[in-house]
């Protein structure tokens, strides 16, 4: 990789001491993690072979999947590793490939998704210039029905100050950086307990654990939104942030003074999940016997209990109490903020 092209527009903080730049870049292997995914997986694939600068490894984690994932991968044989292994969800694929990965640093790519062919040159050229980083990312397109419909760093401003306040408000690291990963392996890797939270969960305790991230303001990344992930509930999404945030509270890495902000967190993202089954209540769309049991939960605000209280006796107004409160962007592709 040249090192003499322009400078990338990077969004990081301040490094703690005087950092060396790199003499070259580390060594990366893209992680491909996939489920039923026969019909995406060669665009992920290719996409990583395309890269202008080349990844050292290629690494296709095949999940369990009972299509013929096998045969949409035929023609990269020799140029890709697949790994294969029953189905345990994506933080053990993603552990799995970890494991299998001999590079410095994990790049994440889904096989729904795909990344420009520059991506991994502005990682590894952000990765030269500040080697203290533990977690580099870019910014990444929505995309859905072949259009981009925003990026993720519009509605989810990457923390550049106070990033370890931050991870509790917000993912604001993405779910597709590269990841160092002898830091990985120190933490434990992905918590495989975890169904859908486990990225954030992850980055939120390699920065407790002493790591920052550091972002190049381009949409180098493509996430590419299906029907089917437009259509899925966000219910299980949302009660699955609220409980990576109340693991924190045993992580010995938290600091005291961050307890009140921690406990913030916790409170509107349990509110922020009953609100929202409030709302399918007054809709139909779930049980109406859930109501009264989401209203004697502790921890949530006034808002959510009402809204719960009267999600089966006054409808209409217990879908104006819960609202819809992500960024019009996030609404459309169903992304979290």
């Amino acid at each position: 990789m040249s090192q003499s092209g322009p400078r990338a527009d990077y969004r990081l903080l301040a490094p703690p001491g005087k950092v060396e730049p790199l003499e070259r870049p580390p060594s990366f292997a893209i992680v491909i993690t996939a489920y039923q995914a026969a019909e995406t997986a060669a665009a992920a694939v290719r996409s990583a072979l395309a890269q202008e600068h080349p990844a050292d490894e290629v690494i296709v984690v095949d999940d369990g999947s009972t299509d013929d994932l096998r045969g949409a991968l035929a023609p990269f044989e020799g140029q890709i590793e697949l790994v294969s292994k029953s189905n345990g969800g994506g933080a053990s694929a993603r552990n799995a490939g970890v494991a299998a990965a001999a590079s410095e640093f994990m790049a994440v790519l889904d096989a729904d998704d795909v990344y420009d062919p520059r991506r991994l040159g502005a990682l590894a050229q952000l990765a030269v210039a500040r080697p203290d980083l533990d977690l580099i990312t870019t910014d990444a397109r929505y995309v859905v029905d072949g259009e981009a419909v925003g990026t993720f760093a519009t509605d989810n401003p990457f923390a550049v100050e106070d990033q370890r306040e931050a991870i509790f408000r917000s993912c604001f690291v993405g779910g597709w950086p590269a990841v160092r990963v002898s830091r990985l392996e120190e933490i434990g890797g992905f918590d495989e307990e975890m169904r859908i939270a486990y990225d954030w969960d992850c980055w939120l305790r390699l920065i407790l654990s002493g790591s920052s991230a550091g972002m190049v303001d381009e949409p180098y990344y493509d996430y590419v939104l299906h029907g089917g992930s437009l259509a899925a509930s966000r219910v299980p999404s949302l009660w699955e942030r609220a409980r990576l945030l109340e693991k924190v509270r045993l992580n010995p890495g938290l600091r005291e003074s961050e307890r009140p902000l921690l406990e913030e967190a916790i409170r509107w993202r349990r509110s922020e999940a009953v609100r929202e089954e409030a709302s399918m209540i007054a809709s139909g769309d779930a049980r109406r016997s859930r109501s009264a049991a989401l209203a004697r939960l502790p921890n949530i605000d006034r808002r959510a209990r009402a809204a719960a209280l009267l999600a089966t006796t006054v409808p209409p107004l217990a879908r104006r109490l819960s609202g819809d409160r992500r960024t019009p962007t996030a609404r459309i592709t169903g992304a979290e903020s």
